[in-house]
């Protein structure tokens, strides 16, 4: 997956939602921070989020708690043939809403954007890429676990485990669940605009907020370099577990091809026929166990492959989605607020410039007014930039929480080392008696193979 020249920290663009869905599966393309509302927060009614008990900047979650949120399987269903196009469609199955639906990648799409959408402060993991043509069982089953582990770091996110938007994604069985998720979303505004303690986030933040932001930013930087380079040496690992699996049974196999081999001895070497014929009928059986070795080994690679893998990858794109946040808010509110400062204060030398001049009343009074509205526009960005903030803040506590994974995936590896050594031990043990019966004395009586501890023969 990786080479050695290869960057560790990969680009991942911050995707939304196509304006529209062709028949054809269509990468989300890339966009900025969607564009806020630019206003007050508004009177909200009792169906919108309530102020948290206790401090509400700091989460008391542990990863027991999160993962026990929600466990959501997708599954592939069989290739449905269109007119031009194979369409890829997939079982999203729902332990806590106890609901099994049917989503093709587009859905995913717009399941997406609707997050990014909601929660512009958020981090919303990225969508593996569409389909390319000419796309093979192995690009289609990588999509699959990386939907998984996509709707999975969703289902169990605190913010939107609780929306509409999920709920629907995960339960509604109904026709066209883009335009149902779409109008739920609809006239709804974003988090800020729903969040009661949007206007006062500044009150719950650190005095150093910004020197945290850097440090937690750098942070977990390294720490997605160094769980980067372990995925790819555990990729490694499983890879040569196929690959040695694969090996051991075509080595069984060779052996049994010799064994059953029915070409007759030469008269020169008649004397050895019953010899060979012994050594063929030993060789014949070994197949069984080196198929045995064969299927322990690929299943060691598959154990490994789905509990340190995928938990790594499942991590990483957690880390890699805090990343794309951070770039959001730098590049999105922040950026935006600066515009608003730089708009503002071209208005107010525009308004200097008018009363020097003695312009006409009426001309002063529409210049007045827009620097009012440019000051409530600035007003909001700045709440916004807090908020944005607070959530920042929030984020990197949940990547903490995520951080005792490491633990369970070292624990998953060891386990399966141990567990694949013992099963490969048991069966190696079993084959050694049958091969003394290749080894021949002088006299024709059996010898068992030496070991590399009885030093050198006599002979």
């Amino acid at each position: 997956m990786t080479g050695g020249a290869m960057d560790p920290l990969p680009a991942a663009p911050v995707a939304a939602a196509p304006e529209a869905e062709a028949d054809e599966e269509a990468d989300p393309p890339v966009a900025d921070l969607p564009a806020p509302q630019v206003s007050e927060p508004t009177a909200l009614d009792s169906s919108r989020m309530q102020m948290p008990p206790g401090n509400p900047l700091l989460l008391s979650l542990t990863l027991q708690e999160l993962l026990a949120r929600d466990a959501v399987q997708v599954e592939l269903i069989p290739e449905k043939k269109g007119l031009f196009l194979k369409h890829v469609e997939y079982e999203v199955s729902s332990q806590r809403f106890k609901s099994s639906v049917y989503r093709r990648y587009n859905d995913f799409v717009v399941f997406h954007e609707m997050l990014l959408q909601k929660f512009p402060y958020r981090m919303v993991p990225a969508l593996p890429p569409k389909r390319m043509l000419g796309a093979d069982r192995e690009f289609i089953e990588a999509r699959r676990r990386a939907l998984k582990r996509f709707i999975n770091l969703v289902a169990r996110h605190p913010p939107f485990s609780e929306d509409v938007v999920l709920k629907l994604f995960l339960s509604f069985s109904g026709p066209d669940v883009q335009n149902k998720l779409k109008e739920s979303a609809q006239c709804v505004g974003d988090e800020f605009m729903n969040c009661k303690l949007a206007a006062r986030a500044k009150d719950f933040l650190p005095a150093d907020i910004q020197t945290q932001f850097a440090v937690s930013r750098e942070l977990i930087r390294n720490i997605y370099n160094s769980f980067y380079k372990l995925r790819d040496r555990a990729e490694r690992m499983v890879s040569r577990a196929i690959d040695n699996a694969a090996d051991l049974l075509v080595f069984g196999k060779e052996l049994s091809a010799l064994g059953s081999d029915t070409t007759p001895l030469p008269s020169w070497a008649a004397l050895n026929s019953s010899t060979w014929g012994s050594l063929k009928q030993a060789l014949k059986g070994l197949s069984v166990e080196f198929a045995l070795l064969a299927d322990k080994a690929a299943q060691q690679g598959k154990q490994e492959e789905n509990d340190v893998v995928e938990k790594l990858s499942l991590f990483l794109d957690l880390l890699q989605s805090y990343k794309d946040l951070c770039e959001r808010h730098e590049k999105g509110v922040l950026h935006k607020h600066q515009r608003a400062l730089h708009k503002y204060s071209l208005m107010k030398r525009q308004m200097m410039s008018a009363a020097v001049q003695n312009r006409e009343p009426e001309s002063v009074e529409q210049l007045e007014s827009r620097i009012v509205e440019q000051e409530n526009v600035i007003q909001t960005m700045e709440l916004r930039n807090y908020f944005s903030l607070y959530c920042l803040h929030q984020e990197t506590q949940l990547v903490h929480v995520y951080l005792p994974l490491t633990s369970h995936i070292l624990g998953a590896f060891v386990n399966s080392q141990i567990q694949g050594h013992k099963e490969m031990s048991k069966v190696w043990n079993d084959l050694q008696p049958k091969l003394h019966c290749l080894f021949a004395g002088p006299h024709g009586a059996p010898t068992p193979p030496r070991s590399p501890r009885d030093g050198p023969s006599p002979h």
